[in-house]
């Protein structure tokens, strides 16, 4: 089967839409209502192995004592330390985003960039976290593929890829643009409450009808 061909997917987003409004929303989007980038950016950061209640107060506290990249650089390794614990690694993170604001100050007068190619130039930043920035805090299309956009995107037959690299080159070549924006959240949502890497909802599931349930062994 070729990437695309049997998933119908405009019919398959749009009962997924529907059935993820119980679900509760993604940190980083909840922080991202505010149309700031650079708290998209330092939430991302924040997020690595870290739960999303833990990554949405950890973000709160650290925006209360900054807002901008030259204002975070003006707090002591301590204070970061303290306000965005405990999200895993607090320690490295809090060395990261220090390391990320002295670049923004110098090289981008300390706004953060909205091309790809730029975010990507940043250090700890991955095409996850530079596509999320371009979607979230820019509102310019990107793809941003997770782990569960990897795995239901394979899981549903729509792509046949190895890596979330690869699964978002192919996505840019058959998913419709319109759907770029909103498919990390749709999946996200639907892969942290249904779709679960083990065992996953099927008897729950609004796409259960068209999912080949590619590499299920196992439902509920």
């Amino acid at each position: 089967m070729e990437n695309g061909r049997e998933f119908n997917i405009v019919e398959g987003l749009k009962k997924l839409k529907k059935a993820v409004r119980k679900f509760r929303t993604p940190s980083v989007t909840v922080i991202a209502k505010k149309n700031d980038p650079f708290a998209v950016l330092v939430s991302c950061i924040i997020s690595l192995r870290t739960r999303d209640e833990v990554t949405e107060l950890a973000s709160a506290r650290l925006f209360t004592l900054a807002k901008l990249p030259a204002e975070l650089l003006e707090l002591s390794n301590a204070k970061i330390e303290k306000a965005i614990y405990p999200a895993a690694f607090y320690r490295n993170k809090t060395k990261s985003l220090k390391e990320l604001c002295q670049v923004l100050v110098k090289e981008y007068s300390g706004k953060v960039p909205d091309k790809l190619e730029e975010l990507l130039k940043l250090k700890g930043v991955g095409r996850k976290t530079a596509n999320l920035t371009l979607i979230l805090g820019h509102n310019k299309p990107g793809i941003c593929v997770d782990i569960h956009v990897h795995r239901i995107s394979n899981r549903w037959g729509y792509v046949k890829t190895k890596s979330p690299d690869e699964t978002e080159m192919v996505l840019r070549e058959i998913l419709p643009k319109r759907f770029w924006k909103g498919y990390n959240d749709l999946l996200v949502s639907f892969g942290q409450n249904l779709c679960k890497p083990v065992s996953p909802f099927c008897s729950s599931c609004p796409v259960e009808d068209q999912c080949p349930k590619i590499g299920v062994n196992r439902s509920r």
